[in-house]
């Protein structure tokens, strides 16, 4: 019996042909990939891991850092440590390794707080940048459910009419009473990659203030805030950067904005004189405008450890190995799978797709459990989507495989036996417990 799910254990179902040409194929591309290196700068075992676009695995080397970080920056040198060791300059340059990664100069990001706060940051400070007589705020309206009660309460805050749209209709929907547009660069759900250029430029056209959420596509795929002009950005960095459970979001203002950046959350560490204790505010110059309250050391320093993991690989590879793995593993899918079993709600189309594959089942909770159970751990969204993410710095070719495998035996077995999601198995498990 499964620990996990009192069910017995199923065997495997027989290999076909078309499973052993794929699995020769999946071995050969993963011998031929120039990032397969990188998987040895984690920790990993023979589960395969598509999870990281809920939570990042542990690279090796972060345990070590984290225990010197403790006994001997904390332990030995104690309060030293926040000039000695280069805490208190921390969030600003971690969030110098963070830009790259996103397409931005150093200088325009810090790294502190939640996703949640910095959203809230953003959109207020998006509003005030807007200035007099625009009073609507335009939200995603597939977005994550946190981003929309933060929109809300941001609205209530500063007088403004909220407005959520799909991002398909935003640039109809956009006007001279437009302030600020929150957008999610790629859907949570269904891993939809929205043209962050095109809404970017419509919102300008508009006299609008940009935020984008990058929770789903920093460190997965080429962003180009830069480039692209975006004003503010806000994004997690336990996902695809793989900073561990909780680690500190960042906040990214556009430099020819920052010495206007008004934060709603002013607070003695973004004080031009933090340590003057004055009774009246005066905010820092630059990034640092975006702190708030003393910096989490122990999380963020675990973050700046893993972020070592990207030394000497681009962004546009993670992309390009990103676009294989999830091509490949449709094309399993479609050849493993019966015919009507699943159907796939992530975009066929490249330029639309993030980093991770969703598809509708009827029966996905209780899907997901028994996939987890078979050493393939994704994700269950309610009601019905299974969600694979591929992070290709440590998925290969052969995971690809055996996760689409894998899943033709259990959906085969699910209606061999009618073992459909249960109670328990729709509360989520581990698979439901994942964070967006």
């Amino acid at each position: 019996m499964s620990e996990l799910s009192g069910l017995p254990e199923l065997p495997e179902l027989p290999e076909l042909p078309e499973q052993s040409e794929r699995a020769l194929r999946a071995a050969k591309l993963d011998a031929e990939d120039e990032l397969a290196g990188v998987r040895e700068r984690f920790v990993l075992d023979e589960v395969v891991y598509l999870d990281g676009n809920s939570l990042g695995a542990l690279p090796a080397h972060v345990p070590g850092r984290v225990e010197d970080v403790v006994r001997r920056q904390w332990g030995e040198l104690r309060i030293r440590s926040w000039d000695e060791s280069g805490w208190w300059t921390a969030p600003e340059r971690i969030g110098d390794r963070i830009a790259p990664l996103v397409g931005a100069a150093a200088g325009q990001i810090v790294v502190g707080d939640s996703t949640s706060v910095n959203v809230f940051k953003a959109l207020v400070g998006a509003v005030r940048l807007a200035g007099e007589g625009r009073d609507e705020i335009l939200v995603d309206a597939t977005t994550f459910p946190t981003d929309g009660y933060i929109a809300e309460s941001a609205a209530r805050l500063t007088g403004c009419t909220l407005r959520p749209l799909t991002p398909a209709e935003v640039p109809a929907a956009l006007g001279d009473r437009t302030a600020a547009v929150l957008l999610n660069h790629v859907d949570y759900r269904t891993g939809r990659l929205h043209d962050l250029p095109a809404l970017t430029a419509a919102v300008h056209a508009a006299g609008a203030v940009s935020v984008w959420d990058l929770c789903h596509s920093a460190g997965a795929l080429p962003v180009g805030l830069d480039e692209h002009g975006v004003d503010l950005a806000v994004g997690c960095t336990y996902k695809y950067l793989n900073g561990g459970p909780g680690s500190p979001a960042y906040l990214y203002v556009r430099r020819e904005l920052q010495d206007r950046f008004d934060s709603p959350l002013p607070g003695w560490n973004s004080h031009a004189e933090p340590f003057g204790m004055r009774p009246a505010y005066e905010p820092a110059g630059g990034a640092v405008r975006g702190r708030v309250g003393t910096p989490d050391i122990l999380s963020m320093l675990a973050l700046e450890a893993a972020l070592e993991v990207w030394e000497g690989v681009q962004v546009a590879a993670v992309r390009a190995k990103s676009l294989a793995l999830t091509d490949f593993f449709l094309e399993c899918v479609e050849a493993y799978v019966p015919a009507g079993r699943v159907e796939c709600v992530t975009p066929p189309a490249h330029e639309e797709r993030g980093s991770q594959i969703a598809l509708r089942c009827p029966d996905a909770g209780g899907v997901m459990r028994r996939l987890i159970e078979r050493g393939v751990v994704g994700d269950f969204r309610h009601p019905d989507v299974l969600r694979f993410g591929f992070t290709p710095l440590y998925v290969g070719f052969a995971d690809a495989e055996r996760a689409a495998r894998v899943l033709a035996e259990v959906l085969a077995e699910v209606l061999a036996n009618g073992l459909a999601e249960g109670p328990e198995a729709a509360a989520g498990g581990a698979a439901g417990a994942a964070l967006a």
